[in-house]
């Protein structure tokens, strides 16, 4: 499915040559590396995915789990865990390692280091997104669509050079939810292209901040309902 969906993209680059200045090898690169990491997230975030978690509370699951002398946490991350999402991974991998062979990057030191940082706080940011959505479901039970417009939405917009879209859709995934910290303004640091915004250079450097923020946030709004949980008495 993702690499079908690749695929249409490819064809849109035979039709037009870029996208808004970005190449095929430029935008594979932000492709791959979201998707790689959104794979990584769902696989061991499994347990907090709202659609999930929101059955369990549904089903008095979740009220057996407060029972157990263990970390809740802990608990509800090691309910389910997606080995199928390991094919999403791969694709994201194939097409970040296309990018690489499309794109002439000057590796540094601080860039090799920085890449896996990148990944680590992608995988932080869309983590947290699920914790949030998992904590809403406490007072919805039913899993709320409105919460995969940041998550699955979220990891579609990422995919694609944030300057090309609206002014305030980028200024909301930049300001309020820190998104385009987190895969755009790394790639710009990555690829050596310039900023069209003229942020201050360290925005580039902002995505562990971002991704690590984004968690300790969802954790304490977790902390919060786990706080005002009441049961649905199944």
């Amino acid at each position: 499915m993702l690499a079908t969906f690749f695929v249409a993209v490819v064809l849109v680059f035979q039709r037009f040559g870029h996208i808004a200045g970005w190449t095929l090898g430029e935008v594979a690169f932000l492709y791959g590396l979201v998707e790689a990491a959104f794979g990584t997230m769902d696989m061991i975030f499994s347990g907090f995915d709202p659609g999930y978690f929101g059955q369990q509370v549904r089903r008095g699951a979740f009220d057996q789990l407060l029972l157990r002398p263990l970390n809740i946490t802990l608990q509800v991350l090691g309910s389910e865990f997606v080995i199928r999402r390991l094919g999403r991974i791969s694709q994201g991998i194939v097409i970040f390692g296309l990018a690489l062979t499309l794109l002439d990057i000057q590796w540094t030191v601080v860039k090799l280091i920085y890449l896996p940082l990148v990944w680590a706080s992608l995988v932080c940011f869309f983590g947290g997104l699920f914790i949030i959505g998992a904590t809403i479901t406490f007072w919805t039970v039913e899993s709320i669509e409105v919460v995969n417009i940041f998550t699955y939405g979220g990891s579609e917009m990422m995919a694609y050079p944030m300057h090309i879209y609206p002014n305030g859709l980028r200024r909301f995934f930049t300001y309020l939810i820190p998104a385009a910290f987190l895969n755009y303004y790394p790639a710009l640091y990555f690829l050596d292209k310039p900023d069209p915004f003229n942020l201050p250079p360290i925005a580039s450097f902002l995505a562990p901040a971002a991704g690590l923020g984004t968690l300790m946030a969802a954790l304490l709004f977790w902390r919060y309902g786990i706080k005002h949980y009441q049961s649905t008495g199944t």
